[in-house]
């Protein structure tokens, strides 16, 4: 295989449906060659977060550096980092190796409501993470806890997503799953802002969204798509993993990345 390589800075799911397991899959489905530097490891299942280890910031660094000085990387996803001195560690690898399009999905709660990053860890991705970014992913308890905006309609979506911007990410995706109506998420590009639609699809409780739109995206940049063409193609690709769920596990319905998308 030859073409892109991106890199996921990010946890293990052991249920396979989120981490680093999600977003090798993604990867592969969009034809770019995924390599990972593994943050955590967690016990997790469809139904919860029962205990998790994160590796200290020596050997996450190590892994990044591994893979940058054989293999490069032409897009890169963080996920899971879960503390302060991981994230500022991550931040100062990415900026010395030069790692373009990064795409930085601030996982901080999972969908059983477990804590995936410690207190003192969200002003390090404020102050470290952040600025580092081409794109930043929030979730609406993300947004709100990076902005520090209450989210509850569109109009503060985009105004927690001009606040997220101008802590440094070029590019802010505020995604719009945990509200009422439409799939509905915004783009601010520090100029103007863009709506991008999906029909949503009604189902409970899914695993792996987050990481599996993040790594679609960092893939669909890889491969040299715009911004905005990325965008469109990863809500896609999510779009039809949830449609054709798995019917497996007693929690959270976990997506099908086994599902085609086109990259030409």
């Amino acid at each position: 295989m030859t073409g892109p390589t991106v890199l996921t800075i990010a946890g293990s799911d052991s249920s396979g449906g989120a981490g680093i397991q999600a977003d090798l899959k993604t990867m592969s489905a969009f034809g770019v060659f995924g390599t990972t530097a593994l943050t955590a490891v967690t016990a997790q299942n469809t139904m919860g977060v029962t205990d998790s280890l994160f590796l200290s910031p020596e050997l996450v660094v190590r892994q990044i550096d591994a893979v940058i000085d054989d293999l490069g990387a032409d897009a890169a996803k963080t996920g899971m980092l879960g503390t302060a001195e991981v994230i500022e560690a991550v931040a100062e690898r990415i900026g010395r190796h030069g790692i373009p399009n990064l795409v930085v999905d601030p996982v901080m709660i999972a969908t059983s409501g477990a804590a995936l990053i410690e207190e003192n860890a969200v002003g390090a991705f404020r102050t470290a993470l952040l600025p580092r970014a081409r794109l930043v992913t929030p979730n609406i308890p993300e947004a709100e806890a990076l902005s520090g905006i209450v989210v509850d309609s569109m109009e503060s979506m985009e105004e927690a997503a001009r606040a997220i911007h101008s802590l440094g990410a070029s590019n802010v995706l505020v995604k719009a799953g945990h509200m009422e109506g439409s799939a509905t998420d915004v783009l601010f590009d520090g100029e103007g802002i863009t709506r991008f639609t999906v029909e949503r699809i009604e189902g409970g409780k899914l695993h792996g969204t987050g990481c599996t739109l993040s790594a679609a995206l960092a893939s669909g940049l890889a491969l040299g798509l715009e911004l905005t063409d990325a965008v469109v193609r990863a809500k896609a690709f999510v779009t039809a993993a949830i449609s054709e769920t798995l019917g497996m596990g007693r929690g959270s319905s976990l997506l099908n990345h086994f599902v085609t998308v086109k990259t030409d």
